[in-house]
């Protein structure tokens, strides 16, 4: 599709008016109009105020012209993963695991390699060809070549750091001591829990990223430990096979 279509379809898809659309691009009805009958093309700063006001990528209003691959991990992007800036923007060069709010969630490669392998073995890959794969591929992407230049100090380790601290702190019965944190998106692991009186609450934002791990029951067989946390609390639950039959075992506030 051309630049001129995909507005047209996002506008209409989101039930703006070419006025109302406008207004929210501080442009006028016109501007609307040439962009939708391929006159003219937005510029730069609009595109950008579109992506966010349609929550899809400049590369996507442009018709796609690139494969968008994540500096971090390698894995192709789109719309649905892409990781977000402090601002809440799209960030078209990381993607939701690797990026969150603005914050790099790896500055281990070793770290992302053990944890890419587990989702790539069995996929086209054995494991050993997972890890050989991903060791020639991952210095070659930005976010290694520059990581000097984009490490923060290491506050976000130390903030993962302090989590395990705390987390082990609780010494939850049968849990296994706790050793890493990954970066999790919420709509993968935001389970039900039911509560007294039948009903079923969800504790997590299925678009914003946590700290998390799955660790095996010591004493019930068939069950795992789910720990999610962030800078503002720390969730423990218990599960079966794909997350069936969940349990909340704790949801504590930080301070």
């Amino acid at each position: 599709m051309n630049t001129k279509d995909i507005i047209y379809e996002l506008r209409t898809k989101h039930g703006l008016s070419q006025e109302q659309l406008a207004d929210k691009l501080y442009v006028t009805r016109q501007a609307v109009s040439r962009w939708e009958t391929g006159e003219t093309v937005p510029n730069t700063e609009t595109l950008k105020l579109l992506s966010n006001c349609f929550h899809v990528s400049i590369n996507t209003l442009l018709g796609s012209p690139q494969t968008l691959y994540c500096q971090c991990c390698g894995m192709p992007l789109d719309d649905t993963i892409l990781g977000r800036n402090r601002d809440g923007s799209l960030n078209e060069d990381y993607c939701q695991w690797c990026y969150a709010d603005g914050t790099y969630t790896y500055s281990d490669m070793d770290d992302l390699i053990d944890v890419c392998v587990g989702h790539m073995a069995g996929n086209g890959f054995t494991e050993e060809e997972a890890r050989a794969h991903l060791k020639q591929v991952l210095p070659t992407l930005a976010y290694w070549r520059n990581r000097e230049e984009l490490k923060d100090d290491g506050a976000f380790e130390n903030l993962k750091k302090q989590l395990i601290e705390e987390i082990n702190a609780l010494a939850i019965p049968g849990m296994p001591k706790l050793e890493k944190l990954n970066a999790l998106v919420g709509k993968y692991v935001n389970l039900e829990y039911p509560i007294p009186g039948g009903a079923k609450v969800k504790f997590l934002r299925d678009g914003t990223t946590y700290l998390g791990n799955q660790l095996e029951s010591e004493i019930a067989p068939g069950r795992c430990f789910g720990v999610l946390a962030c800078a503002d609390f720390i969730l423990v639950c218990t599960y079966e096979t794909d997350g069936e039959n969940p349990e909340l075992l704790l949801y504590k506030k930080r301070m």
